[in-house]
């Protein structure tokens, strides 16, 4: 804006020198002067009391009118940074495919039980990638701040720092700021924020986020003196407050308190597939493994030695042991579920989800899902719903058929009643039902 109004200045001047000349003009020659009637000097006056107050009255409609947005350096640095990210993320997608087909032993893709693992975004719905879901995630936050500055800020805080200590010491302190404004409303001390602070620079700066919010609750950056210093120094500022305003800063510190992290969800990928024999046939893509792709391939010979294992004699703490070691090496498991009617019901779970997370991914896919049901492993070992047990606990990894089945009172009865049996699978289910080859 100030070198608008400089370059204005100049046009003024330009404009003010009189007419033009060419450089091959004759010195001598003079321009025609036009005689005014009026007299050859102006003298300032000085504006009427009306014209003063007709000119306060212009400026005030003026600064009242609605501005654009001024962008800040911060805007800038966001800006950036989603364009980085949507640059990452479309170089991740293409080496995952890659990474995909080399860390797995199907040569075939078309042959995997399921093509890989997949995640929503709780913000835009889309399905991610595990190598696309933070970045996108990111992006999405960034994006956010269009819309709501104070919600996505408080994104920021609570996604993009893993240290939770570190967070929770910022969010204090943060608090702490607004609640000393909205104490002491008219003090100015409390309103301003020194950033070369020992407590602002350890504790706040160092948490991703924690500026965006303190600029979305109006606090501007402002170079001020400080006494005994030659140079000024920077501080976030903010201006005095009106009672309702200070009503909204407390609302945006206790959404600051409770905020929660932006997680991907695990897709379940549910599907169905037609009765088959090659129910228990499972080919797993590497994601399902927390092996490298060279561990991936000594797993196999290491299976070939369970026979040897088992002719040994081992204590129950060495049995214990290499379960929980079997345990670790899945990071998800692929659960199907045989039907009475034949048909299954597939899907993808995190390897330490809760089995009461299977009963409620099966019971979403029924037509009556309130009726109960029973789901039994393999060995004949029946699972409870409310067990809080997680499913490699249960030695449900890396894959597993289940068998699955009505409860047989509440059948009874619904037969007594000479009811028909119910329906299995929603329709959307059944409408994209495969064949397992």
């Amino acid at each position: 804006m100030k070198k608008f109004f400089e370059d204005m200045k100049k046009d003024l001047k330009f404009k003010s020198a009189g007419p033009g000349k060419k450089l091959t003009e004759d010195a001598s020659s003079k321009p025609q002067v036009v005689q005014s009637s009026g007299p050859a000097k102006h003298c300032y006056a000085a504006p009427t009391e009306g014209a003063q107050k007709a000119g306060a009255a212009a400026l005030a409609r003026i600064e009242g009118q609605p501005r654009p947005r001024v962008q800040t350096s911060q805007d800038v640095i966001r800006l950036q940074v989603k364009r980085e990210l949507e640059a990452e993320a479309a170089a991740v997608a293409g080496k995952e495919k890659t990474t995909a087909v080399e860390g797995s032993n199907v040569k075939d893709l078309a042959f995997l039980s399921v093509t890989g693992v997949y995640f929503t975004c709780p913000l835009t719905g889309a399905t991610l990638t595990k190598s696309e879901r933070d970045v996108h995630i990111k992006a999405a936050i960034f994006m956010r701040f269009e819309e709501d500055a104070v919600e996505a800020s408080i994104m920021m805080v609570h996604t993009f720092n893993k240290d939770r200590e570190k967070v929770k010491a910022a969010v204090d302190i943060i608090s702490k700021y607004i609640e000393n404004i909205c104490k002491n409303p008219t003090e100015e001390k409390y309103r301003k924020i020194k950033l070369s602070n020992k407590v602002f620079q350890e504790k706040v700066k160092t948490v991703e986020g924690s500026r965006e919010f303190l600029e979305a609750m109006g606090f501007q950056s402002i170079m001020l003196d400080v006494e005994g210093q030659e140079e000024s120094e920077e501080f976030l500022v903010l201006m005095e407050h009106d009672p309702e305003s200070l009503e909204v800063m407390k609302e945006s510190r206790d959404r600051l308190q409770r905020g929660e992290p932006v997680r991907a969800q695990l897709d379940h990928q549910p599907q169905a597939f037609r009765p088959s024999l090659n129910a228990m046939r499972f080919e797993l893509p590497p994601e399902f493994y927390n092996l490298t792709a060279e561990e991936l391939k000594r797993e196999q010979q290491q299976k070939n030695e369970v026979v040897d294992k088992n002719a040994m004699l081992r204590t129950k703490a060495m049995r214990e042991r290499e379960e929980q070691r079997e345990r670790r090496k899945y990071n998800y498991t692929l659960l199907r579920v045989r039907l009475p009617d034949g048909n299954i019901l597939q899907g993808t779970f995190l390897a330490w989800d809760k089995v009461s997370v299977l009963f409620q991914f099966v019971r979403n896919s029924l037509v009556d899902g309130w009726q109960p049901f029973e789901l039994v492993a393999p060995g004949g070992h029946k699972l409870q719903e409310d067990q809080e047990v997680a499913l490699n606990e249960c030695s449900l990894v890396p894959a597993v058929l289940l068998t699955f089945s009505w409860d047989a009172a509440v059948q009874a009865d619904i037969a007594a009643g000479g009811g028909k049996s119910p329906a299995l699978l929603k329709p959307e289910l059944l409408e994209n039902i495969q064949t397992l080859s």
